[in-house]
């Protein structure tokens, strides 16, 4: 049964009183010939019993350190354990030819966080009957993918999910003789052995996949030394002609979404349930922007409670 909340408070849990410390472990797994770097996080002095678990990625773009690090400690304040990790490429899991890396990816990224999966499963500190994805923004789609058909995945949680297809790609990138004009360049590049440039610069910025102002350049926010900030002109086609919207019925296991009307594509979101028959949960938040879901306090902690509940119990309640 789908259940849809638009307002903040229906599925809110109250925030940890006392905040937890978080202890780290740096792992390394495989997967189709390259070697992955991942984090795993705990409760610090955790006395190695199984735990609940939520593997999770982050944007386009991004490294582990970024987003995906801070909605891991928010899951282990929360009493989970929680997994990141570095796709093929990007990172410290970067070591790859150039025509292949900062490679935007879906079918390497999805199969990425299939091995995630797989791997943190076999780890003494992870239950593997609770292991749950959760996938923020462009790695939402990514983590559909992984998860659907997956019988290690209890649950999936998106945090404002880029989720498009194709009426969206041609109304994000310029119509379609520009998004057809990008897969030639991708093309182009890909026949060159990869085209790099920098993925964000200030607003005005040419030569620079996103010109824009906020999260990705500013130090104290996403410019963190970790961060590749690169991208290879040759994921363009992978990407533009990846519809993660279509088809939701894909996806079994129960699902929650946050997202706000004033974050990237909530038509995405308005498509995809509208196709989906399973258990949803929508949570749609207030005058909450993309980047503000990255690493504002306030509204990280909102999105993180409202995935803890989820993942700690069953879906479908009234609000």
């Amino acid at each position: 049964m789908k259940t849809f909340s638009l307002t903040t408070a229906a599925f809110l849990m109250a925030s940890t009183a006392a905040i937890a410390q978080v202890e780290t472990r740096t792992l390394t797994f495989e997967n189709e010939g390259a070697t992955l770097s991942g984090t795993l996080y705990l409760p610090e002095g955790h006395d190695g019993s199984a735990l609940p678990t939520v593997v999770v990625t982050g944007a386009w773009t991004s490294v582990e350190e970024q987003m995906p690090r801070i909605y891991a400690e928010e899951m282990v304040e929360r009493g989970f354990a929680a997994f990141t990790f570095d796709f093929r490429g990007w990172g410290k899991s970067g070591d790859l030819p150039q025509n292949v890396r900062f490679v935007e990816s879906p079918e390497a990224k999805t199969s990425d966080i299939r091995a995630a999966f797989d791997f943190v499963a076999t780890l003494p500190e992870v239950d593997p009957t609770q292991i749950n994805g959760l996938g923020i923004c462009a790695s939402a789609g990514y983590m559909i993918d992984a998860v659907a058909g997956n019988d290690l995945v209890q649950r999936i949680g998106l945090v404002a999910p880029w989720l498009q297809n194709e009426e969206i790609v041609n109304a994000v990138y310029g119509g379609e003789e520009s998004v057809q004009g990008l897969i030639a360049a991708s093309r182009a590049a890909e026949a060159a052995g990869g085209q790099i440039i920098p993925a964000a610069g200030p607003e005005g910025a040419e030569g620079v996949l996103m010109p824009i102002g906020g999260y990705y350049y500013e130090a104290d926010r996403g410019a963190i030394p970790e961060y590749d900030n690169q991208w290879n002109n040759a994921g363009w086609e992978g990407w533009l002609t990846y519809h993660p919207a279509d088809n939701p019925n894909r996806l079994t296991q129960p699902l929650a979404i946050v997202h706000s009307e004033a974050a990237a594509i909530p038509q995405g979101v308005r498509s995809f349930l509208e196709g989906f028959s399973g258990d949803a949960t929508l949570q749609m938040l207030e005058d909450v922007t993309q980047f503000d879901f990255y690493d504002n306090p306030e509204d990280v902690t909102r999105a993180a409670d409202t995935m803890a509940q989820h993942f700690a119990g069953p879906v479908g309640q009234d609000s």
